[in-house]
């Protein structure tokens, strides 16, 4: 059963399944990176669901478009650090691969849903 908006949004249980896995996988990465990439990553990852979720309780059109806009703009911040750790050596070629999967189908969920809300938007 789901109470608020935000858990009723595909695009939120993906970007939340997204966050769990990637916590995961940065657990690994080197103590001294603590306050680095893992911290930034995990910031960016988060942003995801936390701007769907924020997106979700707005009234208006233009206010929910906007918020999944910069869902998926943490999308793509999150998916810039991830190939950079996979560079580094921090994150192996299977769970690159999974995570990249992972966020290349929830660009398109989000893409979507932006695009579903903004054409329920009256013209200017």
């Amino acid at each position: 059963m789901y109470t608020y908006p935000f858990e009723k949004l595909q695009a939120w249980h993906g970007a939340h399944k997204m966050v769990v896995r990637l916590y995961e996988i940065t657990a690994k990465f080197p103590a001294e990176e603590r306050y680095g990439l893992t911290q930034q990553l995990r910031r960016a990852d988060v942003s995801v669901s936390s701007n769907l979720s924020e997106g979700s309780g707005r009234f208006s059109a233009k206010d929910q478009g906007h918020f999944y806009s910069m869902a998926y703009s943490s999308l793509m911040e999150a998916l810039n650090q991830i190939l950079i750790a996979k560079d580094l050596g921090w994150v192996s070629l299977d769970a690159y691969e999974e995570l990249r999967g992972h966020m290349e189908g929830l660009s398109a969920v989000i893409t979507a849903l932006r695009k579903s809300i903004l054409s329920k938007q009256p013209p200017p």
